[in-house]
């Protein structure tokens, strides 16, 4: 007798949503293969050797390659910047090293005897003497002195004022690696100043500004931020109209549910997988405390270099120290939380537990531990110049990929175990659904995060600059700005089906919507961080086109998040008991808040190319960053922390005013970190820098200076609120969780997606799935 195969549910939606989305996606990645091969042919050529005019050599690729590592290594572009890009403290030493060595010349040429020596410098400075053939690139007799000048004080830099500059006392000594630090600095700074062949404008595209090598913004540079504003404003309106004239059929809308019950958290048993999750939760509080305790002392430095309220703070902990460990930390306690939100999700969507699954997750656990802290004391390590701490293995890496390769590949590795644990669970539900319904697009979205994430391994140490910075921003942008963008979209639709508030049709419909709408512009949009990297200007014409697409999807989110939050409340009033997830939803709420605020309007004000060609590297960077990072994706973090809590935390136990508490704080001092301080000191810097000049607002001087200390110290009451009233609240949340980790049943089979009853229905709403039919086993442990 022949074995039938069991028939798979049909989809829910039309074929069209998904001919949609695999439309967008091949449009944007055919088009990024074009940009990744004009990255890797016609970006800022690397020289095998530098030489002087006489044939005598200065330094080589080696020497520029080497140079980059210790970059990394010593933790430098979490302190200062490179080509733009890198922490907020020192000085972009692209724009430093362009700024001394053209000061040295000119006064060379001075010394000479040279009247007025301006143009002379300025065209020394442009013209472009490599040789493509012999790879060989001849600096002026004038350029190679300002090279062996600068030399000597970037030994003192890093040696004997270090101290002084934020960074550890006698930092880097070895004269070998300040030769090979002022050489990979010397490098950029060439291809920031010299013109493209048959060009002209620079291989950075006239970046940074600076009238001594006649640096002024590109035609191209003005062309395309008109046409981005173009784009999002007739963007916007189209999007309007299709809304006005489909908003019955799109968006958030409620089952049409008469009676509706939530099923108490007390009545709702867990599978030991579910429980497990209890030590995410406490794991991901402890590093959210400590992520904002090390980020207020990154802080302090910017207000008061040299001491920490009387403390020598950098003799031991550094600001590139600080800064690394708040931007790791960052991205590995929300990352983690949709690690354990997944799993804790998914025995609901598949109505089963498979045997072992609580020990994997275990495995998990320890793996995200091993790669934490790890991680964190390599870093550190390296930072304070261990020798064995600088190989291939175990060296610190480039900003937001800081984390030593070993552990970049560990943590690779653990995200696609964490997808196997998904998959372990719903595979049996994935067999009788069709690939277009909910459980596939869970895991095809699960998927995609070890998928894009595992890219940053193309971003080496010693990778070109530009090709680097190209890999290393498909993590930074597009793993987190799109398929992370997907995955919380998945989420919470499932959250909401779960609860019988939308119907899987709703929910799977506005997946789809967003995947296209977000896919049209972040694809492409990633290109905006690359302006000035040293690829070619086509970047510029793609990333500002797109990124400026990228906003109209987010102002969607926004209408959408009024409708969003109604339907929550619309389902808590008409529910015969209480709504348990009204926190969650909240948080959820400020998700779409913050997507408009942090990542749309302030990401739109720095990337247009004529106002990045000025901001790049200042406070408004960091400004959308913890608009962004912490509005979507801690408020997300946090929305999945109080989902899960809700059923981990026995209902005598759960505290209402706790989350309550928590979530205004984070909010309120949220707003109050980047609307009194980051957003004024970045419009400020902004300012002085179109004024000055970007050198001088990239300066110590100014960035130290008694009105952005003042903004500086004003940033505080909104940081102490955030810390003692959000994150502890939370933590002491996630504690109660863990403590009574067991408390309650253990089940390892329960209803499919049902966290409701419903007693009857109206129209075409989603027919109930039935109160939950858990096979409850007791837990044998005390």
């Amino acid at each position: 007798m022949t074995k039938t195969r069991p028939q798979r549910r049909p989809m829910v939606v039309g074929k069209g949503w998904v001919q949609g989305v695999v439309l967008v996606m091949l449009l944007g990645f055919t088009i990024m293969g074009a940009v990744t091969w004009a990255t890797y042919t016609d970006s800022m050529p690397l020289p095998q050797k530098v030489t002087t005019t006489q044939g005598k050599q200065l330094f080589t690729k080696s020497d520029i390659t080497a140079g980059q590592v210790i970059f990394q290594n010593r933790g430098l572009m979490e302190y200062g910047a490179i080509v733009g890009h890198g922490g907020y403290l020192g000085p972009d030493f692209t724009a430093d090293y362009l700024r001394r060595a053209t000061d040295h010349t000119l006064q060379q040429r001075r010394e000479a005897g040279a009247h007025d020596p301006t143009e002379a410098n300025k065209t020394d400075w442009r013209t472009n003497r490599y040789d493509e053939k012999t790879g060989v690139l001849v600096l002026s007799a004038e350029q190679a002195s300002a090279y062996q000048y600068l030399v000597g004080y970037y030994a003192d830099y890093f040696g004997k004022n270090s101290h002084n500059l934020g960074l550890l006392a006698d930092n880097i000594k070895d004269p070998v690696q300040i030769k090979q630090l002022t050489s990979f600095f010397a490098w950029t700074a060439w291809a920031s100043a010299a013109e493209r062949p048959g060009k002209n404008y620079s291989y950075t595209n006239n970046w940074p500004s600076e009238s001594r090598v006649g640096n002024t913004p590109t035609a191209d540079m003005v062309l395309w931020s008109a046409l981005s504003l173009i784009v999002l404003i007739g963007g916007t309106g189209i999007m309007f109209a299709v809304y006005g004239r489909w908003s019955r059929t799109i968006g958030w809308h409620a089952s049409e549910v008469p009676s509706l019950s939530f099923i108490r958290p007390r009545e709702v048993g867990l599978t030991r997988s579910q429980r497990m999750c209890s030590w995410f939760f406490l794991v991901i509080a402890a590093l959210f405390l400590v992520q904002t305790i090390v980020g207020a002392a990154a802080e302090h430095y910017r207000s008061d270099l040299t001491s920490f309220f009387g403390f020598d703070l950098a003799s031991w902990f550094p600001y590139n120290l600080a800064r690394t460990w708040h931007v790791q930390l960052s991205l590995f306690w929300t990352a983690a939380a949709f690690l354990a939100g997944g799993i804790f999700l998914a025995p609901f969507i598949s109505g089963r537990e498979p045997k072992n699954q609580g020990r994997w997750t275990g495995v998990l656990l320890a793996a995200v531990a091993i790669v934490v802290f790890g991680s964190l004391g390599a870093e550190m390590l390296s930072i304070y110049g261990v020798s064995w701490a600088h190989g291939p293995l175990f060296g610190q890496q480039w900003e937001y990929l800081d984390l030593p390769r070993l552990y970049q590949t560990l943590l690779t590795v653990g995200m696609f175990l964490w997808v196997f644990i998904i998959w372990r669970s719903i595979r049996g539900r994935l067999k009788s659904e069709s690939r277009g319904n909910m459980p596939w697009v869970f895991f095809f979205s699960a998927l995609s995060i070890p998928m894009f994430y595992a890219v940053g391994q193309l971003a080496t140490s010693g990778s070109h600059l530009s090709v680097a910075e190209f890999w290393r921003f498909w993590v930074v942008h597009l793993w987190v700005e799109d398929f992370l963008e997907l995955f919380t979209t998945v989420l919470v639709a499932y959250i909401f089906v779960m609860l019988g508030v939308v119907r899987e049709k709703v929910a799977l419909g506005i997946i789809y919507m967003d995947v296209i709408l977000y896919s049209a512009g972040g694809v492409l949009g990633t290109m905006h961080h690359l302006y000035f990297s040293g690829t070619p200007s086509s970047s510029m014409a793609v990333g500002a086109f797109f990124s400026a697409a990228e906003v109209i999807p987010l102002t969607f989110l926004t209408v959408e998040a009024w409708a969003f939050m109604q339907l929550g409340a619309r389902q808590e009033s008409q529910s015969r008991t209480p709504f348990p997830h009204r926190w969650c939803v909240m948080f959820l709420v400020a998700v779409g808040f913050w997507n408009f605020v942090g990542a749309g309007v302030f990401g739109f004000i720095i990337n247009l190319p004529i106002v990045s060609y000025y901001e790049i590297g200042t406070a408004l960077t960091a400004n959308h960053a913890h608009g962004a990072m912490m509005g979507v994706y801690g408020m997300l973090a946090l929305a999945l922390g109080m989902f899960a809590l809700r059923y981990l935390i026995p209902e005598e136990r759960w505290n209402d005013g706790l989350a309550k508490i928590s979530f205004w704080s984070t909010n309120i001092g949220l707003i109050w970190m980047v609307f009194v301080t980051l957003l004024p000191l970045g419009l400020l810097q902004l300012y002085h820098a179109v004024g000055a000049g970007y050198y001088e607002a990239r300066s110590l001087n100014y960035i130290t200076s008694h009105r952005n200390s003042v903004l500086e110290w004003m940033r505080m009451p909104g940081d102490i609120v955030f810390i003692v009233g959000g994150v502890l609240p939370f933590l002491w949340m996630a504690f109660q969780g863990w403590r009574f980790r067991n408390h309650g049943r253990i089940v390892d089979e329960l209803a499919v997606e049902s966290l409701f009853t419903v007693s009857g229905t109206t129209g075409d709403a989603a027919a109930p799935t039935g109160e939950e039919q858990a096979v409850a086993t007791e837990d044998p442990r005390p």
